[in-house]
């Protein structure tokens, strides 16, 4: 009876793994035609229009772009929106001082006056969305070079968008797919007025931390709420304090009823970029020649960071942003280097592109050119991957979370743009002022410096003489290769290490000196890395992306040319896609299997208060030894966030994640690190998205933040 039951329970989760795990990330205005009738069979009881609909309101019309990078939606007609607090983290950082931490104690607006003004946030709706490939591709022939097709399409490009907003407040975009063989047509509204409305403390928005990143179970409150802001006439507007919020076309209905295994899912939202149909070579060179150094990069600088944040508490707010983004591809990487392993990915493609050369061979009505394509790829990644790593290390250094002093250096090339010699123009200064005082707001001398010398030694004895900036020249002239030395006589005598300094210095710039700044150490450094970036590196990067290309461009072609009956969707590209699935657990290793739920009880089961990343803070400690959870208890317990087998990758954080009656049940903000290959491959068993449960979300409004007064605003099903 026994080995009845484990046979029964093991055949049933292997058929629900595989018959309800599809992936892809499919177009909103092609749901119909691909994609309705097998969501149906799998639960979903609405129809296409209800998802995309340009005369109607619709689903889409409730998902944003929020910022530059996430998802967001709308969740009363009020304006209010849900996002994750990730994608709110450096605004709410803005906000935060030592003496007001919002990102400690978290924020809740009791009132509209109270919601906080953030001027260089926006949220972006689709208001409509057209395949304009044959308009793109007028006049484009195959006899054209890379240049010429380029020029062409652009022309035609510019020509269908100014066409597509003529005389609105819209803007557009044109975006391909494919790999440049189908092209969409996006027409936006921007809101600029955006406003945030209540944030729980990192200790709950965060919980886990970087320890918990892309890892399942998860106990992660990970949400955010905003308000977006209209003129009276319900258009964009700049912040005003006459402003009033924004009646959006449509919101989704929030549902309490909770999720079970099996119950239907569907993600709306805005990935950034995945890479399905890329050759075996691709895979190589990302888990070979690429991932492995930049990891290594990424370790020495969470070390560095770690050991100032954990010395000082203004330090730790100051570098919280930083912290996160390098370490959250610091540990993607590292899952997908292992995630394609596992699946034996490289090999996979290998089987595939020989079978396809044979086709090829084979069939009368294709070239037998085009299999030498798959022979064009060895050499042409050699040169890809070359161009490529040096690039991305040198962005590793000189980038946001690199050597900071340096970067900021680079800032005063806006004084070379000047064109006369009338001064230095009010608009310009007052631009750089403003970089100066963000640059310094969260900018730790001692740690920059450690951080210098860090990475100049990396360089040095990774990269070194492959990728020769010649700044090392100077540096073994004059300082006989002595890193710290070198660091230590730039921090002494550049002006850029200093905000008062830096001020000083730029009041008193002239139209005849505004140029000295290239002779600070700190900028001679950024100008030989960054010389070494776009002279020695983007050309031949640039030649080799283009030839690659033009290759992609067949190759996916004759994929499906060779695969008629398989259902192809596009990578993604940051446009708004839809993707569905189950809720369902997963097997991450043998003799293991995660459910597809988690509960605030796991949050004490992890908590301790000598580690930053399982922190909890006192007021939901006392929520739950009262067992305080409102109308959102389940069991005597608190839902706290689930898994499913919906296709997500970056830029999907904050997409809404809804029930088979497009009701809202969840936000999505994460994917289980086994998973994580999902961008390259897709693995039934194992990908899986993370999403907050809706109800946790609600609990935190209500009984942690005390803001019971958003809950009015929305339409809530029981």
């Amino acid at each position: 009876m026994i080995k009845y039951l484990s046979l029964t329970f093991l055949l049933f989760h292997l058929i629900l793994n595989h018959s309800h795990a599809r992936e892809g990330m499919w177009i909103p205005v092609l749901i119909e035609q691909f994609n309705l009738t097998e969501m149906q069979e799998k639960g979903f009881e609405l129809t296409a229009d209800d998802i995309y609909n340009i005369n109607e309101k619709s689903m889409h019309d409730a998902v944003v772009i929020f910022g530059a990078g996430c998802t967001g939606s709308m969740i009363s007609p009020e304006g209010l929106l849900i996002t994750n607090h990730h994608c709110g983290h450096r605004v709410i950082q803005s906000h935060s001082s030592v003496e007001q931490d919002y990102l400690t104690d978290g924020f809740w607006a009791m009132s509209r006056e109270d919601e906080l003004v953030n001027p260089n946030l926006r949220v972006t709706f689709l208001r409509r969305m057209e395949d304009v490939t044959t308009d793109v591709l007028q006049n484009v022939t195959n006899e054209m070079t890379m240049r010429q097709r380029k020029d062409s399409i652009d022309s035609n490009i510019e020509r269908i968008i100014a066409k597509a907003i003529d005389g609105t407040h819209y803007v557009g975009r044109v975006e391909s797919f494919f790999n440049g063989n189908q092209f969409f047509l996006m027409v936006n509204e921007v809101f600029t007025d955006v406003r945030l409305v209540g944030a729980p403390p990192s200790s709950i928005g965060k919980f886990g931390g970087d320890t918990d990143n892309w890892m399942w179970p998860r106990h992660t409150g990970d949400v955010a709420f905003f308000r977006v802001y209209a003129c009276e006439n319900n258009l964009p507007a700049e912040y005003s304090s006459e402003n009033v919020p924004y009646k959006p076309k449509y919101f989704f209905p929030i549902s309490l009823q909770g999720v079970e295994e099996g119950d239907f899912t569907m993600v709306m939202g805005y990935p950034g970029r995945t890479e399905q149909y890329v050759p075996s070579q691709h895979l190589k060179m990302l888990t070979k020649d690429i991932y492995p150094p930049l990891i290594g990069v990424r370790t020495h600088k969470l070390n560095i960071m770690d050991s100032y944040m954990e010395q000082d508490a203004a330090v730790r707010i100051a570098y919280a942003s930083k912290h996160s983004s390098v370490s959250n591809a610091w540990k993607r990487w590292q899952g997908e280097i292992r995630g394609l392993g596992i699946l034996n990915a490289v090999e996979k493609k290998q089987d595939y592109e020989k079978s396809l050369r044979n086709w090829i061979l084979s069939n009368e009505l294709i070239s037998d050119e085009h299999a030498i394509i798959l022979d064009l790829y060895d050499s042409l990644y050699t040169d890809f991957s070359y161009y490529r790593l040096g690039r991305d290390y040198i962005l590793e250094m000189i980038g946001r979370t690199g050597m900071e002093t340096v970067r900021f250096s680079g800032v005063f090339d806006r004084l070379a743009l000047i064109g006369d010699d009338n001064g230095i123009p009010d608009e310009v200064k007052e631009n750089l002022r403003a970089s100066i005082s963000e640059h310094f707001r969260d900018f730790y001398k001692p740690l920059d410096r450690e951080m210098t010398i860090s990475l100049l030694n990396m360089f040095f004895s990774e990269m070194y003489p492959k990728y020769n900036p010649d700044v090392f020249e100077l540096i073994f002239e004059k300082f006989d290769g002595d890193f710290e030395a070198f660091v230590d006589d730039l921090f002494k005598n550049s002006v850029f290490t200093n905000e008062e300094k830096t001020k000083e210095w730029l009041e008193s710039v002239t139209y005849d000196t505004r140029l000295d700044y290239r002779k600070d150490p700190a900028y001679v450094l950024f100008r030989s890395l960054r010389d070494f970036y776009y002279f020695n590196l983007t050309p031949g990067f640039n030649r080799a992306g283009q030839k690659l290309d033009s290759l992609n461009r067949v190759y996916i072609n004759l994929m499906k040319e060779y695969e008629p009956e398989r259902l192809f969707y596009p990578d993604a590209n940051f446009t708004m896609r839809v993707s569905y699935g189950t809720v369902r657990g997963y097997e991450p290793r043998d003799g293991v299997y995660y459910q597809h739920l988690t509960t605030i009880d796991g949050v004490f089961e992890k908590y301790d208060p000598s580690f930053s990343d399982y922190f909890v803070p006192e007021h939901l400690k006392y929520l739950y030894e009262n067992r305080k959870f409102g109308n959102y208890a389940v069991d005597g317990t608190l839902p706290l966030c689930f898994v499913a087998t919906n296709h997500t990758t970056g830029g999907n954080s904050g997409s809404p994640v809804l029930n088979n009656r497009g009701e809202l049940i969840g936000v999505n903000f994460d994917r289980a690190w086994e998973g994580v290959m999902s961008d390259l491959m897709f693995n039934p068993d194992q990908c899986r998205n993370i999403s907050v449960d809706i109800r946790y979300a609600l609990f935190l409004i209500e009984k942690y933040g005390k803001a019971d007064y958003l809950l009015d605003e929305m339409k809530i099903i029981q």
